[in-house]
Order: C-alpha cells, then structure tokens, then sequence
C-alpha cells in the first residue's frame, strides 16, 4: 500500500468518511463501479448503534452489536479499509487530510455520524457520558454497577441512598431505553446477588426539558411510554431543565439531586464536517445538502446520515435513524457510480419511512408505522423481530436471539464485568 499522501494514476478514487450505516451502504452502493475505494475511519469497527443501551446495560456484549469493519468488507477487492482519523479536507485540492499525511480523492462521501451535545457544557461530558458508541457503552455500563457495588460495601445509610440514585437526562428514545433497561437491572436482575444493599430501592430519574418523552412520537404513545416507565418504578420528570452537572449530583429546578451515576441522552451534534468544507451548518453542524446529496457548491462532495440535513416529501427534516443513514449511504453510492459511467443524475432522494421503535422494558415497547402503532408485549416483539432482522449476519443474529430470550426467562444479565 503507497504512502496516503501519495497522487496517483488509474481507476477514479472514492473515499468514504465514516464506517457506520452511511458509509457501508455507500461502499455496498458503489461495487462493480471500477473504482478505487478508501473507507476510512478512526475506529476499526461498525456499531449497531440501536442496541447499545443493551451492551450499556450488561444484556449484549459488544462483540454481539459490532464488527470489525474490514471483515465486512472481506469480500470487496476494490474496498481498502484504513483506519485513520479525518482531520480536514482541502475541498479546492480534493484532498482529505489525516494524522498520516494528505489522500487525494475524485468522489468524496462523508458519512462521520453525530457525537454527544451538551449545549455549550462540555465540562459534563466526564461527569455524563453519553452513549454514542462502543467506548461509550462500556464506560456507562461500568458506571451503575459500580455504584451498586460501592452501595453494597457502603455503611452508610445516606451515601448508600446517593450510590443507589440513578440519574439520565434526555427523554428521547436513547433516554428512554437506557432508563428502561437500569430499571430491570434493579429490580429483576440484581436483588438476589445482594445482601446489604437494596437494588430494587434505587432511585432512577428520567429528567426531560420538554413538555414530554419521546417527542417525536404521537402524544398517546408517548404517554404510554411515561406511565409505562413509572409502573417499573421510575420517576419521570418533564419540563425540567438541568442547570449544572457535577461528579456526584445534578442541579435541576434550582435543586441538587444526589446521584451514584449520571447518564446523558440530551442531545447530538454533528462532526466538524461543515468546518472542513467551508460550508454552513445548522445549528447541530448539519449540513443542508443539495437533491442529490452534495454539499453546497461541491458537486463532488457527498454528505449522508447524521451529518447530512435532507427535507423530506412533506416539508420536515429526514430522522436521523439507522434507516435513513442507509439509504442516503446507497443514494451516494449508485449517484457516483452513475457518474462514473457517464450516466444522468438519479432522480433527488425519496425517503422511504420504515418506521419509529423505542423499547421500554423487557416486554414493552412502542411502534409507530405509518398508520399502525403498537405497544406493550406486541410492541416489544416487533421491535425484538426489527432488531435482530438488521444486525448484519447470522451469528450476531443468533447470539442476540439467545441472549434476549435467556435473559427474559431468567433475568440474568451476562455481561456484567467492571472493566477499568
């Protein structure tokens, strides 16, 4: 392989940004286009980002959510996978810049994702950590347990109350999913290994600024959400901004909450990617791409996911879902390879909605379908189903299926190692 700073001659060269949903479905896109692809990232593996509450709650390892992306690329000679972090692009040189030097490109996609927002407070990041990745899961899974072991060892009664109150702040779906699952992780998995230490007692708050959870969902499911949480012992607080965050507490409504872990699920801002182009962003760094998914005055440039801000037939922003990734990653992908083979532009993106899940608990979830919705039992089968159908192959399909019906039958939860 010559050095990435290297020019060269030969087949046109594509270079991916990103190996989540985006950047694979445009790599698949693009096979048998005759070109050279680069899928970069600073990470050498993909995530399935929806079920990373399950690896951050101890019901999945993370093996079973992610893989290594060169194995999905096994098969694909004209795909070179280097895992490399982006720090800028020179749009005028075409270039994309690393830590390991200048790679010239013909057709760009980026495809970097979103990371954690905390509006302008990014000092709570260590004291919060949001959950993006697999990194992420690890730490906050390491977060509760070690506060019910520290309660456990605890003598007193009031630093014990602090270690067993569990605080999350955001009321979307992540937000909703994580406190969901740190329930049953007290009140069905843990009491019987614990002596001194009351795990069902714990405190979890659900802490929302806006007038409801889930608030992209109709207002009857998401009122099924809250009573559903509150029937698993949850407290659920909207309307209520947090105000400051601290290693051991959190301030909200002028008033200190006393936390043994604090989780954030706020808010999402997309990578520097506008910065790199010298193009605008919305005020999450999004960039608004043109019909066909470039950025502005970039006819080269491709922007998918997270990163890319794309209105829909009905006037509204696309979601930034797994689904949607998909298909603005495959969008990219066949619009250059059209390109390459002296085609006419593809039609502009029409986004196919398949759907709104968010689980709520072991047997309870919400669907919102187009015209059907779904909740309790029902709900959480069709998402279980949904899930285990998306993860990428047969093994992490299986593992999952298993892990999901040993731990509905027996509570257990086998993941459950402090690592530091």
């Amino acid at each position: 392989m010559p050095e990435p700073c290297a020019q060269q001659s030969g087949p046109p060269r594509v270079i991916i940004i990103g190996g989540g949903f985006a950047g694979l479905s445009a790599a698949l896109a693009l096979n048998g286009s005759g070109a050279r692809i680069l899928l970069l990232d600073k990470e050498n593996h993909h995530c399935f980002q929806p079920l990373l509450h399950q690896v951050a709650t101890a019901a999945l390892a993370a093996s079973d959510v992610a893989w290594p992306i060169r194995y999905v690329m096994r098969g694909r000679a004209d795909v070179t996978v280097l895992m490399l972090a982006v720090d800028g692009v020179d749009a005028a040189r075409k270039v994309v810049k690393t830590h390991r030097g200048e790679i010239p490109y013909d057709f760009l996609v980026i495809a970097t994702g979103a990371a954690h927002s905390y509006f302008g407070h990014e000092n709570w990041a260590k004291a919060a950590p949001g959950l993006k990745s697999i990194d992420d899961a690890t730490l906050i899974r390491r977060r509760p347990l070690l506060a019910f072991e520290q309660a456990e060892a605890s003598g007193d009664e009031e630093e014990r109350a602090r270690l067993l109150t569990f605080v999350i702040v955001g009321g979307g779906p992540t937000g909703v999913e994580l406190t969901g699952a740190i329930a049953e992780l007290a009140r069905g998995a843990l009491p019987p290994e614990f002596r001194r230490a009351n795990p069902r007692a714990a405190r979890i708050l659900l802490l929302e600024a806006g007038p409801r959870i889930l608030s992209t969902f109709p207002e009857q499911l998401s009122d099924y959400a809250r009573r559903a949480l509150q029937r698993m012992g949850v407290e659920v607080r909207t309307g209520l901004a947090v105000e400051e965050v601290y290693e051991k507490k959190v301030v909200a409504g002028g008033k200190d909450i006393p936390a043994g872990a604090i989780l954030w699920a706020a808010g999402v801002r997309a990578s520097p990617a506008a910065d790199w182009l010298g193009v605008p962003g919305d005020r999450a760094g999004r960039i608004a791409v043109g019909p066909e998914l470039t950025a502005p005055e970039l006819p080269d440039v491709y922007v998918a996911g997270d990163q890319a801000l794309v209105i829909g037939a009905d006037g509204k922003p696309v979601p930034a879902l797994a689904a949607s990734a998909k298909q603005m990653g495959w969008y990219a992908g066949r619009a250059i390879r059209r390109r390459l083979r002296g085609q006419k532009p593809r039609k502009p993106l029409h986004y196919r909605d398949h759907g709104n899940l968010a689980t709520i608990g072991r047997k309870s979830a919400i669907v919102k379908l187009g015209r059907l919705e779904l909740t309790g039992f029902v709900g959480w089968l069709f998402w279980s189903v949904a899930q285990v159908y998306f993860l990428i192959n047969l093994r992490s399909r299986l593992f999952v299926a298993i892990s999901w019906i040993a731990a509905y039958f027996t509570y257990h939860r086998g993941s459950r190692l402090i690592t530091r």
